[in-house]
């Protein structure tokens, strides 16, 4: 089924907050969903994504949009496959210490930049 969090966020925080069902660790594969609008034409839209554990980057992923009509409302939609259940870190070790990094560029441009702090519950 699909697992959601919810996140909270606070203006003067360059850090935002995350809390995650931890049964998600035991999930084979993550699917989400990104809408987005875009009044300029983007030529190569793309997301860079790293996981950070106690400030070193275990994971970094690289995912192609490419093209974005202007005036446009889009979806982008991944399917993330887990590790194999003998290298999952335990929700335990994992809380309060991965920080999730999301930072969209148009080409070499980079677009917006956001870190989310994961919480398991």
């Amino acid at each position: 089924g699909k697992q959601w969090y919810q996140r909270r966020v606070r203006a003067s925080d360059a850090e935002h907050e995350a809390r995650v069902p931890k049964k998600i660790l035991k999930c084979k594969s993550v699917a989400r969903e990104i809408n987005f609008s875009s009044e300029l034409e983007m030529k190569r839209f793309r997301l860079e994504q790293r996981v950070y554990f106690k400030g070193e980057c275990l994971e970094e992923w690289f995912f192609e949009f490419g093209y974005v009509i202007p005036g446009s409302t889009n979806t982008w939609q991944n399917v993330i496959e887990a590790a194999a259940s003998d290298q999952m870190i335990p929700s335990s070790v994992l809380n309060g210490n991965v920080v999730i990094e999301n930072a969209f560029f148009d080409g070499n441009d980079e677009i917006s930049r956001s870190k989310v702090r994961l919480f398991y519950v």
